[in-house]
């Protein structure tokens, strides 16, 4: 027999259900793979995107995003790009870039653009629920 959840655990799943995450980039495998690591820790990722322009689709259909990890690299539009037009539509949620270009200037224009972290690729699933994590603690104390 289950274990009734105590109020702290239904606290706990409800936030992660309100915590919303979008996964945008152009490697489906990476793409796949870092959704997967996040919905087998719990959380609720509402959606993934392969490039910059469907990235932005998904924030105009889908209410209340918390997190969108972003690659810097996509054809077509950058993830650079894709942060900036975020931040001039009024995201009020944080923003992850990702990538396995490295260098300080990449790092330094995500910043410039609005992201609170940089995950080099390839990041272990450890490295990638630290820098969500983190990200969820200031949400939640947000909320209260």
């Amino acid at each position: 027999m289950k274990n009734a959840l105590s109020t702290e655990d239904l606290l706990t799943d409800q936030h992660a259900q309100e915590f919303k995450i979008v996964v945008v980039d152009d490697a489906e495998f990476s793409r796949r793979t870092t959704a997967k690591i996040l919905e087998d820790a719990g959380y609720n990722v509402v959606g993934t995107a392969g490039s910059s322009e469907d990235g932005l689709r998904v924030f105009g259909t889908v209410s209340s995003i918390s997190l969108f990890i972003i690659d810097v690299v996509m054809p077509g539009s950058s993830g650079l790009q894709l942060a900036q037009r975020l931040n001039e539509n009024k995201f009020k949620g944080a923003v992850i870039m990702m990538s396995s270009l490295t260098t300080e200037s990449v790092m330094i224009e995500a910043l410039s653009v609005g992201a609170v972290d940089f995950l080099k690729k390839p990041f272990s699933p450890q490295e990638l629920l630290k820098a969500v994590e983190k990200i969820e603690i200031e949400h939640s104390k947000d909320r209260i």
